[in-house]
């Protein structure tokens, strides 16, 4: 698929960080992105800075994002592009000073994360399969989803982050496989160290380390990088049904 003018895309968690970065570089193509976000101010922000539009949604609660689609297809006509970035990290072990994770805590991240995630892709799938195929594929749409490299070496203290994204990377294929028939593809980007708002609020020496542990190239990636891949993405008709670290080679150790 080709980003135009006459393209329009629906980003969770759009406000800011990763969803941000994708926003505004889909907008530079004169894509029509729709921010869902739980951030009024920021959302509202960005989309005003795009030429775009804000939806307040809570990705955890598919009536509000049934009702995110609608105000968004209505204003910008069916989605085709779907990058779902909304998510949360909390850190936390599975047991600590005897006390054990709470279980709260554990239910929301993997609520957000992973359902939250889901729940996007599956509404938006629906309107994308009922909307009509263009080019030689007769491709519908594409789907990006936002895992971690967390998901496959989760660090102490990640256990429900670490499932969370887990889950994110089991949804790939077999949610590819599911839409294929529709001309609809799913791929996942399963980021390292960002400079994302978690990150930043962090000392400017804490940074530094945490971007040497990265074999090459040794710093935090940057937003942008996120968003040029998910524009690599959704130009390429033959990527599907996969999971793309972006994380300069960094395995993560326990700690």
């Amino acid at each position: 698929m080709n980003l135009t003018s006459d393209m329009a895309a629906v980003i969770t968690g759009g406000g800011s960080g990763l969803g941000e970065a994708t926003a505004r570089h889909l907008a530079s193509f004169g894509v029509k992105v729709a921010i869902f976000d739980v951030d009024v101010a920021q959302g509202e922000s960005v989309a005003q800075d795009i030429g775009g539009l804000f939806c307040p949604v809570d990705v955890t609660d598919p009536e509000a994002l049934k009702r995110g689609f609608e105000a968004a297809r209505k204003a910008h006509g069916q989605e085709r592009i779907l990058v779902a970035c909304a998510g949360i990290a909390p850190a936390q072990k599975t047991v600590s000073r005897g006390v054990p994770h709470d279980a709260a805590l554990f239910s929301k991240t993997i609520a957000i994360n992973l359902q939250g995630t889901f729940f996007a892709a599956s509404q938006s799938a629906a309107g994308m399969a009922e909307a009509q195929g263009f080019g030689a594929d007769v491709a519908r749409g594409v789907i990006v989803m936002t895992a971690s490299v967390a998901g496959m070496e989760g660090q102490i203290g990640q256990a429900a982050y670490g499932a969370s994204k887990a889950g994110v990377i089991g949804l790939t294929l077999p949610m590819a496989r599911d839409l294929a028939p529709k001309g609809i593809r799913v791929v996942t980007i399963a980021p390292g160290l960002f400079e994302t708002p978690m990150l930043l609020g962090l000392p400017d020496d804490v940074r530094a380390s945490l971007g040497q542990q990265v074999p090459y190239p040794s710093r935090l990636a940057r937003p942008q990088e996120y968003a040029s891949l998910v524009e690599s993405i959704v130009t390429n008709d033959m990527l599907n049904g996969t999971v793309i670290r972006l994380d300069g080679a960094i395995r993560l150790a326990p700690s």
